[in-house]
């Protein structure tokens, strides 16, 4: 879930952690402080803390790396466990949390940790252990440092801390030695035994340095995805779990054991049982593919060969991966995963994500439980799209998670063509074109070809105007209004052709236009005025009367607002393409009307999405 819809669901005093170490960043002139001062002199009101949620989560954006050194300086305290806790709250499915469930988490996970301690310490010393003797003189040259670290400060009468500079040098360490984040915290938690410390505590540490969110209202603590990334970053996690075990998926069972191998995890477990562990050790994903997955003496260009071949045939991913090094390479799929991530487009409509969801579920009885246990949540039901949608769980991300077996038989139930990628196949079944096409309602009135064609929309740029007027009109069917397209017909001439009727009965009408833009803002006014006159005119003369004009626009000039407003012939009114989108949702949510109130849209100039929504939920 973003920062700024986080915000929303809080009170003042519960961001008021966040609001202030954003207010003592900024004050120390941070390397954005230029970006920073603009955006605080566009708003009114002084204080970060009386900003918009949106413009306080593109503050933080800003100081993203001086946020991140600060968070990095706490986890220099050893006794804090957020080495542990971060473990917990940046999986995927763990962003959003009831207080109750978090607890059970953290004391499963010491209780795990503790057995885990407990089964190395034997295995290290066993003579006849799996563990090769090169990974226990690793774990033991590891371990002597730590310990020399920690306790050099007991020696010369400190509180025992590992300081910044132990603390980098530990990290280089680990990463020469191949270490993954679980071995390295079984070697730390060695030296320094886990206690569990109470949930309180936790919550008042998190809080303090704007980690997590606790909204006492619903016992939930939320974690936003931009402080995941950061928390991702300091536990040097280069991509998300549910995209490490997309790449994992690909690879044969030989090469998941030579992961396993390499980072002491038990090869003979079934094949998601591996990959599950390899995840949950937090093994390096750059490691995996620079190293982890080749054999002994594989040379350089056939691991660069290995890569390219990841990026076309593994990912699919259209032209050749570029970077001329490994490095390169593996940094550029890196990037390719946080592109996804950030991404906030689902690739099928909203109403397609819920339809395949309910298919899967009649097809696969047991995938409301695997989702669960895949991704840590607590609710019963979660095979729904806007609470997976709140957990930046998209519908690739659930296939990703089924057995390629099981998406044959899916495939087969649905007659879903299985040649080629069967994820791809049914992705583009649930498409859904006409709610995509709703979806992307706005950008159409905007004429933004290359966004509907990132969106999966492929349309002629001529055909676009057409596509906006069948859009609102899908919308006002949707409210529940008649659109009285026989009527239309019958008053239109070759020369005034109206867009929208709609019919109230009684001989009365709404007249609606739809006006699309290229560049930002409609500012016409003179000819669009000209033109709703005419049309106002010719309904009069065929007996009936127009009590409301409308006019369907992506975005106005507030030069066209202020004409409008000094406009009084034609009774019009403005709404923005994405008010209508707002407008339709909450109706379509509101259970106290069949019909839209259409009173309602006759007050305001510029009709403003907030003040009816909140009518119609009255």
């Amino acid at each position: 879930m973003k920062l700024s819809i986080v915000l929303e669901n809080l009170n003042s005093f519960e961001k008021n952690s966040l609001v202030k170490i954003i207010d003592n960043i900024v004050s120390k002139n941070p390397k954005n402080s230029k970006e920073i001062s603009k955006l605080l002199s566009e708003t009114e009101g002084p204080g970060i803390k009386n900003l918009d949620n949106v413009v306080i989560s593109k503050i933080f954006d800003l100081i993203n790396d001086e946020y991140l050194d600060l968070v990095k300086e706490e986890f220099l305290n050893v006794s804090s466990q957020l080495d542990i806790i971060t473990d917990i709250i940046i999986k995927d499915g763990n962003c959003i949390l009831k207080l109750d469930w978090f607890s059970k988490l953290y004391t499963e996970k010491l209780k795990k940790l503790n057995a885990k301690i407990k089964s190395l310490q034997k295995e290290i010393v066993n003579p006849k252990s799996d563990i090769t003797e090169q990974k226990k003189r690793d774990y033991r040259i590891y371990k002597s440092c730590v310990d020399t670290a920690f306790h050099n400060d007991i020696e010369n009468n400190r509180d025992p801390k590992i300081t910044d500079d132990e603390l980098s040098i530990l990290l280089k360490l680990s990463s020469e030695l191949d270490l993954s984040l679980e071995e390295v915290k079984l070697i730390n938690y060695m030296v320094l035994p886990v206690k569990q410390i109470e949930i309180d505590e936790i919550l008042s540490e998190l809080k303090n340095i704007g980690v997590i969110f606790h909204s006492k209202k619903t016992n939930t603590i939320f974690v936003p995805d931009e402080i995941v990334r950061v928390l991702r970053d300091i536990r040097e996690k280069e991509i998300a779990d549910k995209f490490l075990r997309r790449v994992l998926r690909t690879f044969r069972d030989p090469q998941i054991n030579l992961i396993c191998k390499r980072h002491n995890i038990d090869r003979k477990m079934e094949l998601d049982a591996k990959i599950k562990e390899i995840i949950n050790d937090g093994v390096s994903f750059s490691g995996i593919l620079s190293n982890y997955v080749h054999k002994d003496g594989t040379s350089v260009s056939d691991i660069k060969k290995f890569l390219n071949e990841l990026w076309s045939n593994n990912l699919n991913q259209k032209g050749s991966l570029g970077g001329s090094t490994i490095g390169e390479k593996i940094g550029n799929i890196c990037s390719y995963f946080d592109e996804i991530e950030r991404d906030e487009k689902v690739l099928i409509s909203i109403d397609g994500y819920d339809k395949l969801l309910s298919d899967l579920d009649g097809t696969l009885p047991k995938l409301n439980g695997h989702v669960k246990n895949a991704f840590e949540l607590q609710e019963e039901n979660v095979l729904q799209s806007d609470f997976l949608l709140d957990y930046n769980i998209k519908p690739r991300d659930i296939l990703d998670i089924i057995s390629p077996k099981d998406l044959s038989s899916f495939c087969d139930s649905r007659d879903i063509k299985t040649r080629g990628d069967k994820i791809e196949n049914i992705l583009e079944t649930y498409k859904d074109s006409e709610n995509l096409y709703l979806e992307n309602y706005t950008n159409i009135g905007f004429r933004n070809l290359n966004l509907l064609k990132e969106n999966g929309i492929r349309i002629k740029e001529s055909d676009l105007g057409v596509k906006f007027e069948d859009l609102t009109k899908t919308i006002f069917k949707g409210l529940g209004f008649d659109v009285d397209e026989k009527l239309r017909k019958e008053i239109n001439t070759s020369k005034d052709k109206m867009d929208i009727l709609i019919n109230l009965g009684n001989r009365e009408l709404i007249l609606v236009e739809c006006k699309t833009v290229k560049e930002s803002g409609y500012n016409k006014f003179s000819s669009v005025s000209r033109q709703m006159k005419s049309y106002v005119d010719l309904v009069k003369l065929n007996g009936y009367q127009v009590i409301k004009s409308l006019l369907i626009s992506p975005e106005f000039t507030d030069d066209f607002i202020n004409e409008t407003e000094l406009e009084y012939d034609i009774n019009l009114s403005l709404i923005t393409s994405s008010s209508m989108v707002k407008i339709l949702d909450a109706f379509k949510k509101s259970k106290k009307h069949k019909k839209f109130p259409y009173k309602l849209l006759m007050r305001d100039v510029l009709i403003q999405e907030d003040r009816i929504i909140k009518a119609i939920r009255k």
